[in-house]
């Protein structure tokens, strides 16, 4: 990672980008449409210039593709850090030409990881994933409601809604295998991932959609990534209980449940996670190690573009 002295700060907004140019100083707005992203990227393309934007779901999806197409180096940072860094930079005022501003202060002084390239077949595995998630809660909750109705003709609704739903989220799982199918770099992914113990489908279209950065970084920076790095709580001679927090917790719920898979199994993983028991760990914590043991296998295991081969 390097520092960059020509940095472009952004602010995303459903309808406009508020754009900083920390060269010449001057904030300007445009819409945030796909034409006016690529022209934006074609005015900065002979530039060796750092575009920085705090990610912002599908609000940002026209700039990221116009800078990827253009070849343009970006960095997408969390919103949260963003916040903290205007804050620490003494900041208490928002407005979006403020927080544009901010992001190119921002990229100027701090050194951020760049995006990589858009892979269209990920981003859209990453929607599927995320509309069959919102589709299962729904069901959930539909469920929890049937078990409380007493009205015969309110229970059959919601009886028939869940039917719906049942269909929807099997048709929303077929469109997710089709596409780690046709693939040809996901498939092989998806069979890298799945032959590490607990990982099933599911688990590893969302390590694929949610995870990109999975065997590209180092261990540290995946499992912060995931929310499952362990942070010291000390402070003179205190020394506080360690304890797992932020990260995307999408992941951490898929690596959770895996985890408990695992520890129902006999693999090396399952002898692992047996280990911290029999030490005295407890159950929660020996569960949470298990699935930091398994992310960063599986970094190692996308690193080396090896299977998973379990220890005699």
């Amino acid at each position: 990672m390097t520092l960059h002295r020509d940095v472009v700060g952004i602010d995303i907004s459903k309808l406009h980008l508020d754009i900083h140019d920390n060269q010449s100083g001057v904030t300007r707005r445009i819409a945030n449409s796909a034409a006016e992203a690529a022209e934006l990227a074609a005015s900065l393309a002979e530039r060796e210039c750092l575009v920085v934007f705090e990610a912002t779901g599908r609000y940002d999806t026209a700039l990221r593709h116009a800078l990827g197409t253009a070849g343009i180096a970006h960095a997408r940072v969390n919103p949260e850090q963003a916040r903290n860094f205007a804050r620490a930079t003494g900041r208490r005022a928002k407005t979006d030409a403020i927080d544009a501003r901010m992001l190119a202060e921002l990229g100027e002084r701090l050194s951020l990881r760049l995006e990589p390239p858009a892979n269209p077949a990920r981003e859209r595995l990453t929607l599927l994933i995320r509309r069959r998630d919102q589709l299962v809660l729904m069901r959930k909750q539909e469920r929890v409601r049937t078990q409380s109705e007493t009205d015969p003709l309110l229970k059959a609704d919601i009886a028939a809604h869940i039917a719906w739903l049942d269909h929807a989220i099997a048709r929303t799982e077929q469109e997710i295998t089709k596409l780690m199918r046709e693939d040809e770099v996901i498939a092989r992914t998806d069979a890298l991932l799945r032959s590490a113990p607990g990982v099933g489908p599911v688990t590893a279209a969302v390590l694929i959609g949610h995870l990109p950065e999975l065997g590209i970084l180092p261990a540290k920076a995946v499992t912060a990534l995931a929310g499952l790095a362990p942070y010291n709580n000390d402070s003179g001679a205190f020394r506080g209980q360690r304890s797992v927090r932020g990260g995307r917790t999408r992941i951490r719920q898929a690596l959770y449940m895996a985890a408990v898979s695992i520890a129902r199994g006999s693999s090396s993983l399952a002898a692992f996670h047996k280990r911290l028991i029999q030490a005295g760990k407890p159950p929660k914590v020996a569960i949470i190690a298990t699935a930091r043991k398994l992310l960063t296998t599986l970094n190692a295991i996308l690193k080396q573009r090896v299977p998973f081969s379990s220890p005699a």
